[in-house]
């Protein structure tokens, strides 16, 4: 449980310092540590951590936005958010019957792909910026407002971060489960003792 702790701090951690990156922003471990939360923790305050994670930062990202920008999140904006979260444990759950490094990649690509389309078509319809037609929509998808990154960079960072997290963390499974002598927890061939 320690390990678990300090891995959700340094994530939280890591969110709002590459705030201060803007080349970062959106490149984070949470979304990828609530998939993976469903993939390999049965115990279910281990699969709610990184929601708790998520407000914490949440709350400190809108302050910055707020100073910053002048641009604040709404309470929907948080609530999009957490949902797109549950639905990327829900994918965990879906791979957890059956583990492979095809179904973990899917279910990664899945997560990233639905908080890209989720969050970019909330956006969309929420901000006054964005006209309600399907150009209004393709800008939000691409290029965003002119004062931020465009949004395909996010959804590059959203992307890259949760493959290379979701990566890492069955990497760092596979290894603990190696070297207990136990099988492979993707469905890979079984250790000889």
């Amino acid at each position: 449980m320690p390990f678990a702790l300090l891995l959700l701090v340094l994530a939280a951690a890591w969110r709002v310092l590459a705030l201060h990156t803007p080349a970062l922003s959106n490149f984070s471990p949470l979304m990828a540590l609530a998939f993976c939360g469903g993939v390999y923790f049965s115990n279910i305050w281990q699969r709610l951590a990184p929601f708790a994670a998520l407000t914490l930062t949440d709350i400190y990202i809108d302050h910055y936005y707020a100073v910053e920008y002048g641009y604040q999140w709404t309470l929907g904006g948080a609530v999009l958010r957490t949902v797109c979260f549950a639905a990327a444990l829900g994918f965990g759950l879906i791979v957890a019957q059956r583990r492979s490094w095809l179904n973990l990649l899917s279910g990664a690509l899945g997560g990233a792909l639905l908080f890209y389309l989720v969050t970019n078509t909330a956006s969309w319809l929420g901000d006054a910026g964005y006209a309600r037609t399907a150009a209004g929509w393709w800008q939000a998808m691409t290029i965003g407002h002119p004062q931020f990154a465009p949004t395909l960079s996010f959804f590059r960072n959203t992307l890259v971060s949760d493959l290379l997290f979701t990566g890492l963390f069955a990497l760092a499974m596979e290894a603990a489960a190696r070297r207990k002598g136990a099988p492979s927890l993707l469905g890979g061939r079984t250790q000889d003792a």
